[in-house]
Order: structure tokens, then C-alpha cells, then sequence
């Protein structure tokens, strides 16, 4: 890619083409033949669509991992989930580091796109701190889950590879398991589900959060008191509300179906355990298509909100859902602006989360109108693979491997706009922001 090219490219464009780079080249990676069991032979749709899931840490997946990946291709795929937990430019950082190399202006703007920042102040210090919590989280992840798992497998190097991987796939969401079953097997081992609620939400929370979580600890003992921002207020307070709130409804609409004769311990971590790998995770311990549809349109909500902004998952995020439904309160209520925790959201960002919202709504009615056409399943079945998708989660109700081409391709772009953001999606057509130099007379229209 020659410089001038280059130079010639939006931030939002040049992070939209490094991640189709690492998704080629994630292809390529997983076509290895070292990478895959003797005899598995699969078309290059399929590799496409697993290269393009891990990197957005999606988790839907079109051929069992473990029975199609060598050892090496376990390890391979695990390196390409770090990478697309992490984001492309927190690795990017890291190597510039590495080398020595000055993080100029391009570079900080690169950043700023891709981690969906507003300033350009400290976040070469912020992608430092990305990298090394997310490291000791999954280092921390995967001594609990490997020497807990020592029960569960025959020896300590199964043991560990499980406890890595399984840690490394819940951290950054990915949804992507080495059982076969997903975190079935663990659904009455209550412990391994509680360690994985721990990484989804550590991994999806948003890197910021964690960030300032970090320095309330280390600062809470000094004079000054530490002000929290209202970013991490906002959407710490949105992810929790969502999380109990699909529990309860789960355990509601559920009560006298699928929890029909289970206790009630049975009854909460179903539906606490499906609740939280809504928010990105893809795990699951039970086949979610055994639920009612009232509780499948809960599920797809939750999963088109998804996660928090600047963090391993997809979706609209949490912030924007918040904007919106804070918008419509003091819209109703006669406000001008938006006031919260004493302070007055920026109308650039009210601006944006309801353009995000609109896009986004109409991004997945266009993807289930042309499922419905080239597909045979029904619109229940395809609204889920569409909002797992969007919102980078990876639950399935099992019509994944089914799909045909033309569905894999819509559900690959799906997941594509999902981790990049749908911001990121926007700006891909505009090089740079335009300000009018003139002005036209103002009118009002009727609304509503």
C-alpha cells in the first residue's frame, strides 16, 4: 500500500483496511494444513466466515472447532481472538513500542477511531494499560480455570489448554469453544460459570471502565478525590440494569417453560448465565432455541445492544441505548438537553447514538429481508443469527452450519460492521468531516 494511498485515507478508512488485511490474513492462517486434522477439507466460504468471526470475536461458527483444528490451529485461532479482542491498534501500539517507533499524530488519530475515544490526550498510555490488564485477566482466568479443570480432564496439559483457551475466549467475548459443546458440559458446575460471568463482563464492560477502576484502587488513599467520568457512570450503570433486567425477565417468561420443574438455583444461573453472554459472551449452557419466543426476543434486544463502547464486543452499545432512552425522558418531559449525574450530555452524541441506532436497525432489517429470501428457516431463527451477529455475540439457535452461501456472506458483513462499529461504518465513505461555508434560511417541518 504506497504512502500516498495511504495518506490519502481517512482514519476510519485505514482502520476499516487494516482489519480486512487481518482478516485475509487470518484466512490464510486457518487454511494451513498444520492447522487443521487430517482429512478436513473445507470450502474457502467456510474459512472466510471463521476468519472473519474470530476476528470480530463473534463466535458463530459454520464447523466444530475441535473437531476441525489441530492443536496448532487451536493456537493459531486463540491468536487471532487476542487480536480481535484486543483491537488492532492496541497490538499495533504495542509493536510500535517494541520497536522504538515515535506514535506521531496519524497514529494517535488511528487510535482515537478505533478505540472510539474524543481527544487525542493519553491514549498511548491507555492502549498500555488495555493491553496489560486484558493480559492479567486472562493470565488470572486461566490459572483459576486450568487448575480447576484438572477434575475434569485427564491430564494437566488438557487441563491448561482448556483453562487458556476457555479464559481467552470469555475475556474477549469471542464465544468460541475447544469442548464442542459450548459451556453445556459445566451447566451444573456453577463455579466454572461464575468464573466465565467474571471474564464477559471484565471483557465487555469497556477498556475505559477497567482503566479508571484501576486508578480509583491505586488512588483512593490520596487527598484528591478521584472523580469517576461519565462515560464509565453511564455505561457501568446501563450493563448492570440490562443484565438484571434480562434475568428477570428470563426467569419470568421461563418460569413455566423451560425451568418447568428445576430448582431454583438451576432456574437463576440459567437464566443469569444467558443473561450476561448476552452482552457479547456466546457462551451458553443450554440450547438457547429451547426457550420461548418471548424470551428469544428478549435475547435478540439484548444482543443487538450488546456491549460497551471501546470494548471486545459489538451492537449499538450501551452508551447509545442509554442517549436514546435518556433523550426520550427529557424529551417527554420538555428538556432542551440531556441532564445526568450532573451533567449535560454533548448534543454531537445525542446526534450520533440516534443515527447509530436508525443504521443499525435498518442494517439488520435489510440482512433478515434477505435471509428471508435465500433462506429456509424461520424469521425467529433468523432474527437471532442476525442481532447474535450485529452485535458480535455468537449465540446460535443452531442454523449457523446450515446457511447457505449468500446467507454466510450477509451474516460475515454482519459481523464485520459489528466490531468496527457502526460509526467507523459511517465514516468509511467520507474522507473527512465538511463544514458548510454557507447557510440557507431555517423552516420549520411538521413531526410526528
Amino acid at each position: 500500500m504506497s504512502k500516498k494511498l495511504v495518506s490519502s485515507l481517512s482514519p476510519a478508512q485505514l482502520i476499516v483496511t487494516f482489519y480486512i488485511v487481518a482478516v485475509l490474513v487470518s484466512t490464510f492462517l486457518l487454511s494451513l494444513p498444520f492447522a487443521l486434522k487430517p482429512e478436513v477439507n473445507w470450502s474457502f466460504i467456510d474459512v472466510l466466515f471463521t476468519a472473519v468471526s474470530a476476528v470480530s470475536v463473534t463466535g458463530l461458527a459454520v464447523v466444530s472447532t475441535p473437531d476441525t483444528f489441530s492443536t496448532s490451529g487451536v493456537f493459531i485461532l486463540l491468536f487471532i481472538l487476542q487480536f480481535g479482542g484486543i483491537g488492532i491498534m492496541t497490538l499495533g501500539t504495542f509493536l510500535w513500542m517494541i520497536m522504538r517507533r515515535k506514535i506521531g499524530l496519524k497514529e494517535r488519530r488511528l487510535i482515537m477511531t478505533d478505540q472510539n475515544q474524543t481527544n487525542l490526550s493519553g491514549l498511548v498510555h491507555l492502549m498500555r494499560q488495555i493491553l496489560s490488564l486484558i493480559l492479567i485477566i486472562e493470565l488470572c482466568g486461566t490459572l483459576v480455570l486450568g487448575t480447576y479443570f484438572l477434575s475434569y480432564f485427564p491430564t494437566w496439559q488438557e487441563a491448561y489448554l482448556q483453562g487458556l483457551f476457555g479464559a481467552v475466549s470469555a475475556t474477549t467475548n469471542a464465544g468460541f469453544d475447544i469442548t464442542g459443546n459450548s459451556l453445556i458440559p459445566f451447566a451444573n458446575d456453577y463455579f466454572v460459570q461464575f468464573i466465565n460471568i467474571i471474564l464477559l463482563t471484565l471483557g465487555a464492560i469497556g477498556f475505559p471502565v477497567l482503566v479508571e477502576l484501576k486508578e480509583f484502587v491505586t488512588k483512593k488513599n490520596e487527598i484528591h478525590r478521584f472523580q469517576f467520568s461519565l462515560y464509565t457512570k453511564l455505561t457501568t450503570l446501563t450493563f448492570f440494569l440490562l443484565m438484571i433486567f434480562g434475568t428477570i425477565i428470563i426467569l419470568l417468561f421461563e418460569a413455566n417453560h423451560f425451568f418447568e420443574g428445576k430448582s431454583w438455583h438451576e432456574s437463576f444461573f440459567y437464566a443469569f448465565f444467558q443473561s450476561s453472554t448476552t452482552r457479547n459472551g456466546g457462551l451458553a449452557t443450554m440450547d438457547v432455541s429451547e426457550f420461548s419466543h418471548p424470551t428469544l426476543w428478549v435475547l435478540c434486544f439484548l444482543m443487538f445492544i450488546g456491549a460497551s463502547p471501546s470494548s471486545v464486543g459489538g451492537g449499538v452499545r450501551t452508551t447509545t441505548f442509554a442517549v436514546n432512552l435518556l433523550l426520550l425522558y427529557s424529551f417527554a418531559r420538555g428538556y432542551k438537553t440531556i441532564k445526568v449525574f450532573r451533567r449535560e450530555i454533548h448534543e454531537d452524541d445525542v446526534i450520533k447514538s440516534v443515527i447509530v441506532t436508525f443504521l443499525a436497525l435498518l442494517v439488520c432489517f435489510i440482512a433478515v429481508i434477505t435471509l428471508e429470501f435465500t433462506e429456509r428457516f424461520s424469521t425467529m431463527e433468523i432474527l437471532f443469527e442476525v442481532s447474535s451477529a450485529f452485535g458480535t455475540t455468537g449465540l446460535s439457535m443452531g442454523i449457523t452450519p446450515e446457511l447457505s452461501s449468500i446467507g454466510k456472506v450477509v451474516i460475515i458483513m454482519l459481523m464485520f460492521i459489528g466490531r468496527i462499529g457502526i460509526l467507523s461504518f459511517i465514516f468509511l465513505f467520507n474522507r473527512r468531516e465538511v463544514e458548510p461555508n454557507y447557510h440557507y434560511p431555517k423552516e420549520r417541518i411538521i413531526i410526528g
